[in-house]
């Protein structure tokens, strides 16, 4: 049977330190007019923003800035955003921020040149025409939204998450400025190291894979479990803070190409029902999810052990594949991230059933290596409350 690889990223990428300034000699010569900049009011009230602000001023660049958008973007801050961009005459988007930012600009983009709502969009490259121009200003090393064609939003009504996985929505710059991330706190800094975390396993195990994501994933791992615990204890390690920078986005790649699986599903479901933010979800869930692959996947998280400078020369590759998921949960209680579903505020196990259904749906179970019934991934749920 013939297999056939596609493979999708941002067209220009910008990554070092103190790298942001570069960015006007990509805006100039493309003559935009307006920016609508998508961000959140953290940002904009620590003055974090004012770095971008500057350069536009200096250049002449017009722009309005959008500052509502929550932890977890909604179909009504979109429909805001879109407003805001039709009646002030823009002609193309910067998203500062992490991935909240870039998932609300990317939904606005591509309304502004599709018709419809959000929803129409949910799903596998349902767009008709290209999005209106994006350029995403990264400032947590996690997400990876500032180059993939993935974009999240979450449904008010049915208390879930959509995933658009479309390729219309690809930003077409990303910028990675380790000298934005040093204010960072702890708690933010755990959760999006986590969700890059994410990235780079399940997309080193989807079935999905190949040798160019691999490498990829690979090394995003490698980075992540060397640098997170560092750059969580002092968030001015700079060079700390850039390995996470290089793990992030070598992560992007990956799962923008190979996809992703259980852990993302779920979590989409727990952030969307308790309004929790994504990376903790991620991290609370990761090694429940590499139990339930075990059987068809503990070769793959075995390459992970000896990534990772674990010693697995003496030990079976199922012994060595446990030792990444004991790894995983010492790096979470070190962090002070959650374990059980007991720990999430509002949590109730009648809601399990619910979120199982839901999950199963998700685009992202597609590339899972064990596909499981609603029963099983009720049983992950389970497994840690």
């Amino acid at each position: 049977m013939k297999k056939i690889t596609e493979y999708f990223m941002t067209p220009i990428s910008i990554l070092g330190r103190e790298c942001l300034e570069q960015v006007i000699s990509y805006i100039k010569p493309m003559r935009f007019r307006k920016a609508l900049i998508v961000t959140d009011k953290m940002l904009v009230e620590n003055g974090l923003i004012n770095s971008l602000l500057s350069l536009l001023d200096d250049s002449g660049t017009f722009y309005i800035i959008y500052k509502d958008v929550s932890p977890n973007p909604t179909v009504t801050q979109v429909d805001l955003g879109l407003k805001l961009y039709c009646d002030n005459g823009c002609d193309f988007l910067i998203s500062f921020g992490g991935g909240s930012p870039h998932d609300c600009a990317k939904a606005i983009a591509l309304l502004s040149t599709n018709t419809g709502k959000i929803h129409d969009y949910e799903g596998y490259n349902k767009s008709v025409k290209p999005s209106a121009p994006l350029i995403a200003v990264n400032t947590t090393a996690g997400t990876g939204s500032e180059l993939t064609r993935f974009c999240v939003i979450t449904d008010e009504e049915r208390r879930t998450k959509m995933t658009i996985n479309d390729w219309h929505v690809t930003p077409i710059i990303a910028v990675n400025d380790a000298a934005l991330m040093t204010g960072l706190p702890p708690g933010l800094t755990a959760a999006t190291g986590m969700d890059a975390l994410t990235h780079g396993i399940e997309a080193y195990v989807s079935t999905n894979a190949t040798p160019v994501t691999d490498c990829k994933a690979l090394k995003a791992v490698e980075l992540v479990l060397n640098n997170l615990l560092a750059v969580y204890k002092d968030g001015h390690n700079l060079e700390a803070r850039e390995m996470m920078v290089y793990a992030e986005y070598l992560a992007g790649i990956s799962f923008n190409n190979a996809g992703l699986g259980y852990v993302h599903a779920m979590a989409h479901q727990l952030g969307g029902f308790y309004n929790l933010p994504h990376g903790v979800c991620n991290a609370l869930l990761l090694p429940a999810v590499m139990e339930f692959n075990l059987p068809v996947a503990a070769h793959k998280y075995a390459d992970i052990a000896r990534m990772s400078g674990i010693d697995t020369r003496d030990l079976s590759t199922e012994a060595s594949a446990r030792l990444v998921i004991s790894k995983i949960n010492e790096l979470n209680q070190a962090m002070g991230l959650p374990t059980k579903l007991t720990a999430v505020k509002g949590f109730n196990a009648k809601d399990i059933l619910l979120l199982a259904e839901h999950a199963i749906a998700d685009i992202c179970c597609l590339t899972n290596p064990r596909q499981g019934s609603v029963e099983e991934i009720e049983g992950i749920f389970t497994s840690i409350i």
